[in-house]
């Protein structure tokens, strides 16, 4: 590859990865290698395929082209798909003439199943050394659970964060809140795996020897929950919930709802922005009372929960403003996508007619360039087989058999 290709393509240009994963977790993390230039081959079974295709609403519903869904869209772009059975011989044949030559395979199935395939790390190894070879489950490929099935809330439940999540009453009776944001599987199953990948990627061209990534969703959320762990180890046990330093336990952070029924996000924990807020807002009294706790932080909040309930959002938000103190109004998402700030970065890009967001990294030397849309189900079944030596009758008898 030339060195303009590599540029107009990325960092990861050359870098040749096959992914068994289905849903988020493993389609996020191999889209973002999709977008450093990496060149990601999406292997579906010849059934159903990834069940994100048939997930929230279609082409009608969503637009763009194709009648996949909207989600499908957004997590697989500039990937390629081959349609491959892996429960036939020939389709395991298939598989290992294209980890041959492969840098990275991921696959998210239960413990062992790629072994019962007959395509899993130690199979490979023997005629690829240097193949890196994720594997991302819930709980990981030892221990009691490693079996167990799951999904992000249960990875959150199992980390204890899941308790950490709701507002304070005074009791313990509120149920845990459940974050839009699924951060067992975009922590844990998506960016976690980017960091062991890499690294392994970069010790196999050192060494020539590649490496298993074993990736938990519960160990890659357990691995982040600092606070939580802080205040287990000085108190011997957790904040209530919603009662912590960075949940709503002390007057500058937290969330107060306004006249409109909207909220403000106080962010204010350093004493200047503090400060600096309680001037803005014509309260210079409460500056000395931030941090407080016990009584005193509930008087305080009361208070600033009285005063900002008592004007609309825009009120609140021409104040903070111009006043650089931490605090911000909590937009929804049909309103971030067309902020000030959004917009200059320009993390809201159209796809093949389907509007998506763009990488969350700005590389100078590798501008981002203009992405190809999610692939249609085996739409470079062929091209992919070739590009991987195999004759035109090849790939006749395996379209035949109904391999591919």
């Amino acid at each position: 590859m030339t060195e303009s290709a590599a540029l107009s393509r990325g960092p990861l240009a050359g870098l040749r990865i096959l992914d068994l994963t289905r849903l988020l977790p493993g389609p996020v993390a191999t889209m973002h290698l999709a977008d450093l230039g990496a060149e990601v081959i999406k292997i579906e079974d010849t059934g159903a395929g990834d069940y994100a295709r048939a997930m929230g609403p279609g082409e009608r519903a969503a637009g763009g082209g194709g009648s996949d869904s909207l989600f499908f869209r957004m997590v697989n772009r500039n990937k390629k798909s081959l349609r491959l059975d892996l429960k036939q011989a020939a389709g395991v044949e298939a598989f290992m003439r294209l980890a041959k030559d492969a840098d990275v395979i991921f696959e998210s199935f239960r413990p062992g199943v790629v072994d019962k395939l007959g395509i899993g790390y130690e199979t490979v190894r023997k005629i690829n050394p240097r193949i890196v070879y994720c594997a991302i489950t819930g709980y990981g490929q030892t221990g009691p659970w490693a079996e167990l099935a799951g999904h992000d809330i249960n990875y959150l439940a199992t980390a204890g964060l899941l308790d950490q999540i709701g507002t304070h009453d005074g009791t313990t009776s509120g149920a845990p809140a459940i974050p839009n944001l699924q951060v067992g599987d975009l922590l844990g199953g998506a960016l976690t795996p980017l960091v062991g990948v890499l690294a392994a990627v970069i010790g196999a061209k050192v060494t020539g020897q590649g490496s298993h990534v074993d990736v938990a969703m519960t160990d890659a959320v357990l691995a982040h929950t600092i606070f939580p762990l802080v205040t287990t180890l000085v108190y011997g046990q957790p904040a209530p919930r919603g009662a912590d330093l960075l949940t709503g336990g002390v007057p500058c952070y937290g969330v107060y709802r306004t006249a409109d029924d909207r909220y403000l996000a106080v962010g204010a924990l350093e004493p200047k922005f503090w400060q600096a807020f309680c001037a803005a807002i014509g309260r210079p009294d409460l500056a000395p009372f931030g941090l407080a706790t016990g009584s005193e932080g509930r008087r305080v909040k009361v208070d600033l929960t009285a005063l900002i309930a008592s004007q609309p959002l825009a009120h609140w938000q021409a104040i903070v403003e111009v006043a650089d103190c931490c605090v911000t109004p909590v937009l929804r998402i049909d309103e971030v996508m067309t902020h000030p700030q959004i917009v200059a970065r320009e993390m809201v890009v159209e796809v093949g007619g389907t509007k998506q967001y763009a990488p969350p990294y700005k590389l100078s030397a590798w501008p981002w360039a203009d992405a190809t849309p999610a692939p249609a189900s085996g739409a470079d079944s062929e091209d992919v087989l070739a590009a991987a030596g195999f004759a035109e009758t090849e790939i006749a008898a395996l379209r035949n058999a109904k391999v591919i």
